[in-house]
């Protein structure tokens, strides 16, 4: 089943012949792709399958892993407008207990730049409920020892997960919310993002468990469905470095806005120079040591990564999610391309298959020449884990 719903399928039809072609490569069962220049659609399409036998349509409710990260760092800059906190506090100055075992000197920046040195704190899993989940969560984080020799903001290793949940409890210490509730209402809800979540209800989930689409494994050429990941109980949980759900074509929303210096359709949400503090360059020219590349970052972005293709320009930003999918905006062009496939394949297989979807696209909307080579950027080299479909492990 590899049809095509939505509009603008036409506009860009080298993309869609890399998404296809993926599909009979078996590297994917389906993508969801919405394209936008300067605030106007040119494409919002479902493409394949969901899970097996279903249409993957644009309403469909995909997978973010790690593409979930920017909304933290979008929270993150809010609250540093607001006086609620400096992006060079300690972590300890709002988490005490974070400051054991030799950590009181990492900073909001280091979580933000992925220069901190808890990558161990990463492989931490919990299985308790409720609110439970979350406390246990924190207080592991808090007990791990930094990696050994590491001088934070000298070295760059990219956290999955540890980061950007000590950045969403800053966010709830200083504010008073818990993070699947603040970025609701002062981030998704403003932009329209109605049906993305960090952290699901169960009762939303019941309501839209239909438009729920699956990830597999496809690594070694068989599509595994990891189903733990659309269980209502797992999909409670709110996991700000990799548990966002929703559309492409919302999660667009989120770039739109920070195209448009803060605000979309009449809600701002950030000022003109906070989206400036977080997509200029932070950390530049540092080898990561989780990527095996060098690459940029701003607060909380990559910065003109590999997988935004060959002919983005050098201020492009977005984020990449677990072996699957890519968001980008990119300022010189007014281009925002969010990009969902759901198969994990193994990992120069993905990273081909993104930068030949996002190289086709420049060339689909006359940015780049049929024939222009583009520019050569470092090739990431990771195989991250991705758990076993038959247990609560998850790949995040």
């Amino acid at each position: 089943m590899n049809g095509t719903e939505g509009a603008g399928a036409e506009a860009i039809p080298g993309a869609v012949a890399a998404i296809t072609g993926g599909i009979e490569r078996g590297l994917h069962l389906g993508s969801q792709v919405y394209v936008s220049r300067r605030g106007e659609t040119i494409a919002d399409l479902g493409i394949g399958e969901a899970r097996a036998g279903v249409p993957m349509t644009p309403e469909s409710m995909v997978t973010w892993f790690s593409m979930t990260k920017p909304s933290v760092a979008v929270a993150v800059a809010q609250q540093w407008e607001r006086g609620n906190l400096e992006i060079d506090d300690r972590v300890a100055d709002h988490i005490p207990e974070f400051a054991q075992q030799g950590k009181h000197a990492i900073t909001l920046r280091h979580l933000l730049t992925h220069t901190a040195g808890i990558r161990p704190a990463d492989l931490f899993q919990s299985d308790a409920p409720g609110d439970a989940y979350w406390e246990e969560v924190i207080e592991a984080i808090c007990g791990v020892e930094p990696e050994d020799g590491w001088v934070p903001g000298e070295r760059a290793g990219y956290h999955l997960t540890a980061g950007m949940t000590l950045l969403a409890e800053v966010v709830r210490r200083v504010d008073g919310r818990r993070f699947e509730h603040y970025v609701r209402e002062e981030i998704y809800e403003p932009l329209g993002m109605v049906d993305c979540w960090v952290g699901m209800p169960p009762d939303v989930h019941a309501a839209h468990g239909p438009r729920i689409g699956t990830m597999h494994h496809t690594a070694t050429g068989v599509a595994v469905p990891l189903e733990m990941l659309d269980e209502p109980a797992f999909m409670a949980r709110c996991i700000p470095g990799g548990g966002g759900r929703g559309p492409m074509r919302q999660l667009a929303c989120l770039y739109e806005m920070l195209l448009g210096r803060g605000e979309r359709s009449g809600s701002r949400i950030l000022s003109p120079q906070a989206v400036e503090a977080i997509t200029a360059r932070h950390r530049v020219g540092l080898y990561d040591e989780t990527f095996h590349a060098q690459c940029d970052w701003g607060l909380g972005l990559a910065v003109d990564a590999y997988a935004f293709g060959r002919h983005a320009s050098p201020r492009a930003f977005g984020h990449g999610g677990a072996l699957s999918s890519v968001s980008v905006a990119d300022p010189e062009h007014g281009l925002v391309a969010c990009v969902q496939t759901n198969g994990m394949c193994g990992n120069d297989d993905h990273y081909l298959r993104l930068s030949e979807i996002l190289t086709a696209l420049y060339v689909d909307l006359g940015l780049a020449a049929a024939d222009a080579q583009g520019r050569d950027k470092p090739f990431p080299s990771v195989e991250l884990p991705l758990g076993d479909p038959d247990t609560a492990e998850s790949p995040l």
